[in-house]
């Protein structure tokens, strides 16, 4: 099983997951952080440490948002790898917890 990085991330991408991971297995896209499912060792680490709530085990993916667990594994492998923290966007705090944000997905 792989972690899972769901869509409160869209547009939040606050990236203190990137810090924790013993395997640098984070993505970067636009507005959004991935997780490269062959490179995930299930340590959990990573999950506490988003302060948007979006980061949830593969098994335990809310409901209505499973098709995050195929984007995951899609977009990392075309974005490029994340090793370090880097700046949220300015308005994260804005999009934090906000519905409906895939339309806002930027690849």
């Amino acid at each position: 099983m792989a972690f899972v990085v769901t869509e409160n991330c869209i547009k939040c991408k606050y990236q203190d997951c990137v810090e924790v991971c013993p395997v640098d297995c984070f993505y970067e896209g636009p507005n959004f952080l991935v997780i490269h499912p062959d490179e995930c060792i299930d340590c959990a680490l990573c999950e506490p440490e988003c302060p948007a709530n979006a980061i949830f085990s593969e098994d335990e993916v809310p409901k209505g948002q499973e098709k995050y667990i195929k984007l995951n594994a899609e977009l990392a492998e075309v974005w490029p790898n994340i090793t370090e923290k880097g700046e949220a966007p300015a308005d994260a705090k804005q999009w934090d917890g906000v519905s409906d944000k895939f339309q806002y997905l930027e690849r």
